[in-house]
Order: C-alpha cells, then structure tokens, then sequence
C-alpha cells in the first residue's frame, strides 16, 4: 500500500467520524467545529487528486468564512437545547428516511463503479486545473451551472421570507415613500418660552442671618 492510499483512508475515516459527530454532538457549537474538521479534511483530499483550487476555495470560502460566520452567531445566539429537541420525534422518521436514500445512492455508485476504476491520469507539466474547471462549468455543465444559481438564489429569497413574516419587532420600510420625503417631513420647530430660574428665599435667608452676626 502507497503513502496515498494510506492517507487517503485516513482521512476518510476522519470526514466520516466527523460527520457522525456533526449529527450526533449535544452542542451546536461541537457540531460546527466537526463540520470544520470534515471540510477541512477534505480538501486535504482534494489536494491528494491534484485538486489545487478546489482545496484552497473550500479551505477560504467555507472554512474560512462561511463556518467561521455560524460559529460566530451559534455561539451569540441563546440557544437552548430543549427547544432544538422539542420536534426530534416528529422530524426524526423523515430525516432517517433521506438518510438512507442518501447512503443507498452511495452505495449503488461505489458498487457500480469499484471494478471500473483504473489508475489516476498523469497531468501534464503545463496543466492547469484551475481553467481546465471552468472550460468545464462554462462550457460543458453552463445550464447546471445556471440553474444551481437560480436554485440558492430562491432558496435565499424563501429563507428571507419565512424569517420575516409575521414579526412584530421590526420596523417595515417604504423605499416610495422614503424617495419622495420632504424636509419639513422630517423636521418640526416649537416655538418655546424661555423659563428663567428665580432664587428661592429660603437660600438666602441664611446668610443675611450671618452678614449680621
């Protein structure tokens, strides 16, 4: 067994323990760091393809930033615990259900493919695999790439939607009529009387009993 093969079992092991934690661990904030050993752990796989860009955008982009942003808000959030189990009844047969789709379909396309599998191809010295990715997306896979935006980008709106409907505790905004303001919309001067202070009698009363004696 190669150097290779040995790391790459390795860290498979590692992702899927990992994983198995990020589903498994009593604490949001242990389960976004799992999930940041699990990216983190594959990108080193990555690299062990020869997989240079994609190595280093998951390493930047989503160790980097997006995990670091939900470990940030996980751990601001007050987050109790009993309201996170309150429906794992209810939304555990369905979640088990997709689980084992999901590890069906894994298994189908391992099994199909274990015999077919033949030696990884050389690179060329010149080979660059970061335009050799985006003749590929660009050209070849242009409408999945395509329709894969369309998808978060509605996936974005309805998260927005969902969040902001039916709330009391902002306050909604008119760009219309925030455009056509005016200044005196904005501004009200009050003609106010000037109070003048008076000294009370009893202050001074004091020291005129001392200038006496």
């Amino acid at each position: 067994m190669s150097f290779d093969t040995a790391l790459f079992y390795l860290l498979s092991i590692v992702i899927v323990i990992s994983a198995f934690r990020v589903i498994t661990a009593t604490s949001p904030v242990t389960g976004v760091l799992n999930l940041i050993l699990v990216f983190f752990t594959a990108s080193m796989m990555w690299m062990l393809i020869q997989a240079e860009f994609l190595a280093l955008i998951l390493m930047i982009v989503y160790v980097g930033a997006v995990l670091v942003l939900f470990l940030f808000v996980v751990m601001m959030l007050d987050m109790r615990l009993e309201d996170l189990k309150a429906g794992l009844k209810v939304y555990l047969p369905l979640g088990l259900t997709i689980g084992l789709i999901m590890v069906a379909e894994m298994v189908f396309v391992v099994v199909r493919s274990w015999g077919h599998v033949g030696d990884a191809p050389v690179p060329a010295d010149n080979f660059d695999n970061t335009r050799a990715l985006g003749v590929a997306m660009y050209t070849h896979f242009a409408y999945a790439v395509e329709i894969g935006g369309v998808i978060l980008l509605l996936g974005m709106i309805a998260a927005i939607a969902l969040t902001m409907r039916k709330r009391s505790d902002y306050k909604r905004t008119n760009p219309d009529k925030q455009t056509r303001v005016k200044s005196y919309d904005r501004v009200r001067l009050v003609n106010m009387p000037v109070e003048v202070e008076k000294a009370e009698p009893e202050a001074a009363a004091p020291t005129a009993e001392g200038a006496q004696s």
